[in-house]
């Protein structure tokens, strides 16, 4: 499901107006317009969602798998790959993709509450991806991830996930908290998503135990 759900968003973003694919969205001014009235349309506008609407209520589902350039839907899809598969592993497919949905629409929901007047479309996987990480974290909080940090010269460095995690988790908090958030950044939606995916993992998951010499006998993995 890890790849299904990859796929899908692959899809959806090559066949929208965002990826300037297909001719039939036009050019220029044409394609500008034609992308926000797509992005009305199937993403999550707080102030719509909260009028009470009914065709806004299946709007933070469908804006899972919206995004709004190249790099928003790498940089997603990479964290999907790298930690998907192995929350998928300890939860199983259905129950994960049922997880990844149900987390992503509260996160995005619980984000249009805290922005009642909100008129900026939120659009993006972030919230449902943010929840996986958080479920990561309590399953797999040893497994060595390959990452790099702007004030370590942008190494390659192997850390634990918890601190991998909880060092993101700490950025999108800060930010959040300065009300740093903007079109295509909802960092309160990434808050939520993790900390519902930990709640959920704590409650329904057991950790996976290691059984080697060292944390890097339970996995690693490399974005």
């Amino acid at each position: 499901m890890t790849y299904a759900l990859i796929g899908c968003c692959c899809l959806i973003f090559l066949i929208g107006p965002a990826s300037g694919f297909l001719p039939s969205y036009g050019t220029g001014q044409a394609l500008e317009q034609a992308r926000s009235a797509y992005f009305d349309r199937w993403g999550v506008v707080p102030r719509a969602l909260l009028s009470g609407a009914a065709r806004e209520l299946p709007a933070p589902l469908t804006a899972l798998f919206l995004h709004g350039n190249w790099l928003h839907l790498l940089g997603n899809l990479i964290f999907l790959h790298v930690f998907g598969g192995l929350v998928e592993q300890r939860m199983g497919p259905v129950r994960f993709v049922l997880f990844y949905l149900s987390a992503g629409y509260v996160a995005m929901s619980c984000y249009a509450v805290a922005h009642p007047a909100s008129g900026e479309t939120l659009v993006g996987a972030s919230g449902a991806i943010s929840a996986v990480l958080g479920a990561f974290l309590r399953l797999h909080p040893h497994t060595r991830v390959t990452s790099v940090f702007p004030f370590l010269f942008f190494l390659p460095l192997r850390f634990p996930a918890w601190v991998v995690l909880l060092f993101w988790l700490t950025v999108q908090w800060l930010a959040a908290r300065q009300d740093g958030d903007g079109p295509g950044v909802a960092y309160l939606a990434h808050v939520v998503g993790f900390t519902l995916g930990f709640l959920y993992a704590w409650l329904h998951c057991r950790r996976a135990r290691v059984t080697g010499p060292t944390p890097a006998s339970e996995g690693e993995t490399e974005p």
